[in-house]
């Protein structure tokens, strides 16, 4: 995400999306929407390389060689594999769904639903971090930085999702106890808005600093400055961030 060594400090990076195409566990129904996807992630990869925010963590560039998705795989391959650069993916957050199960950067398959399950049914997943410190509080945040597209994101950051207080101890059974800031909303891209970034980062509060939003800021969700609240809060660099993408479910 960017941030430098200094604590609160942070640089905003461009990213591209690479074309990157689903496997789909029925390859023979989905060649037109594989074609089509691939011809929208290609769009993406000219346009992003102008217009998209993405953030880079510390840490070496790992590489997501797979993604498993509950029933689904997406595999890694050298086309796909600038996307699935965790520059982004660090710490070993995991998301959790009925069905879904985030434990790398990927992208959400059309098949079996999971994107419309994602967007309209499921309600805030289960957030797991076994690298949680008992006795230590965290602050989770859920951004779409592609609202209300990725060639033009004038609501960018959007945020779909603020908790802040959370025991360390409940993290790490994957509950999230703590004060939420901002109800969770789920995914719902816009129709033709093709695909949406959704990054989830996990910030370690300083003791005795109490984690809250301005006036300005619950007034509304987008065009949230989320560097200047990590800067306020002295947040520091994310111990730990994840990421996925997907599009709307009926496109």
């Amino acid at each position: 995400m960017g941030l430098d060594s200094q604590r609160g400090k942070g640089i905003l990076r461009r990213w591209s999306v690479p074309s990157l195409v689903d496997v789909s566990s029925h390859p023979n129904e989905e060649d037109d929407a594989d074609a089509s996807l691939e011809g929208d992630i290609n769009t993406i990869n000219h346009k992003e390389q102008e217009n998209a925010w993405i953030k880079a963590v510390p840490g070496p560039l790992l590489m997501c060689c797979a993604c498993v998705l509950g029933f689904c795989h997406v595999e890694a391959t050298p086309d796909t594999m600038s996307f699935l650069d965790s520059s982004f993916y660090h710490g070993g957050l995991e998301v959790i769904h009925p069905q879904l199960d985030v434990d790398k950067c990927l992208v959400i398959p059309k098949d079996q639903k999971l994107r419309e399950m994602v967007s309209t049914v499921w309600k805030a997943p289960q957030i797991f971090f076994s690298g949680a410190h008992k006795n230590k509080m965290y602050a989770l945040v859920m951004v779409d930085p592609d609202a209300p597209s990725s060639a033009k994101p004038t609501s960018a950051y959007w945020r779909h999702w603020l908790v802040v207080d959370i025991q360390g101890n409940a993290l790490k059974k994957g509950q999230i106890h703590g004060k939420t800031l901002t109800d969770y909303q789920s995914p719902t891209p816009p129709q033709k808005s093709v695909f949406h970034c959704y990054q989830f980062m996990l910030f370690e509060q300083l003791p005795d600093a109490p984690v809250s939003l301005t006036e300005q800021e619950k007034s509304s969700r987008g065009k949230w400055d989320l560097q200047a609240f990590i800067t306020r809060f002295d947040l520091g660099e994310p111990v730990s961030t994840l990421q996925f993408l997907t599009q709307n479910y009926k496109d």
